[in-house]
Parts: structure tokens; C-alpha cells; sequence
């Protein structure tokens, strides 16, 4: 068994944004998805972020306001979302005393999965960022 805790993660900033990605306890080999924890700083939103990865992600503190495909979804904290390839988000903190904190998982869609949306949404974005996590 492996524990990881992001209280003792190496992290960076992208944007306004605090990232500690997985990729520092070398497992790129062992896992089949990508991983990271981020936080949004109180009162602050993350960069707009669309990729061609699927991306799940669990809020682990705090509550995120998930703006996507024209619309705001509070999660409050436990609560999870699924973004399509592709799907643009933003993620913010509305609390002006406490950041959230969230945890993603992302992977590239099976090939026989392209025609479906994971969100059952059926409007996605074309545009595609560097990843850069709003939910990053």
C-alpha cells in the first residue's frame, strides 16, 4: 500500500492556481491515467481548461463552483464531475476565507468511445489549451 498527501506534495502555480501533479511519485509506468490534487485560492477561479483527456474530478475541500458548457454547478465538498474530451471548465472558489481543493484523475477515451460524451452533454468546446488544471 502507497499513501500520498497533498499537505506534503511538491506543488506549482499555474495561474492562480496550486498543482501537484502525480507524476512526482513515479508511477507514470503503473497507472493507466494521469493524476493530480489542485487548489483554488479563496475568492479566485482557475484558467478556462479544455483537453482531449477525460477528466474526473472529486472535491476534497471546500465547495467548487464548476462552470461549463454555459452553466454553474455547485459541488460541494465529496461531490464528483466527469468532463468530456474536450469539455471546457473553469473551476471557482467562492468562499473569500478558504481555498478548494480538488482531486483529478485524466486519461486519454477508448477509441470506440469518440462518438460518445461521457457528460451527456451535447455541446463541447473545440478549442484546446495546454493542460493547464481548473479541474483543472
Amino acid at each position: 500500500m502507497r499513501t500520498f498527501d497533498w499537505n506534503s506534495a511538491d506543488a506549482a502555480t499555474v495561474g492562480p492556481i496550486e498543482v501537484a501533479r502525480w507524476e512526482q511519485y513515479g508511477l507514470q509506468g503503473s497507472m493507466p491515467f494521469g493524476a493530480m490534487w489542485y487548489s483554488v485560492p479563496a475568492g479566485q477561479s482557475s484558467l478556462r481548461d479544455c483537453h482531449p483527456e477525460l477528466e474526473l474530478s472529486i472535491v476534497v475541500a471546500g465547495t467548487a463552483f464548476v462552470e461549463c458548457n454555459g452553466t454553474v454547478t455547485e459541488l460541494p465538498q465529496g461531490s464528483a464531475i466527469l468532463f468530456d474530451s474536450e469539455e471546457a471548465h473553469i473551476i471557482h472558489n467562492r468562499d473569500e476565507q478558504a481555498p478548494v481543493t480538488i482531486f483529478s484523475a485524466y486519461w486519454m477515451p477508448l477509441a470506440d468511445s469518440s462518438d460518445s460524451t461521457a457528460s451527456g452533454s451535447t455541446e463541447t468546446e473545440s478549442h484546446t489549451t495546454e493542460r493547464e488544471p481548473a479541474g483543472v
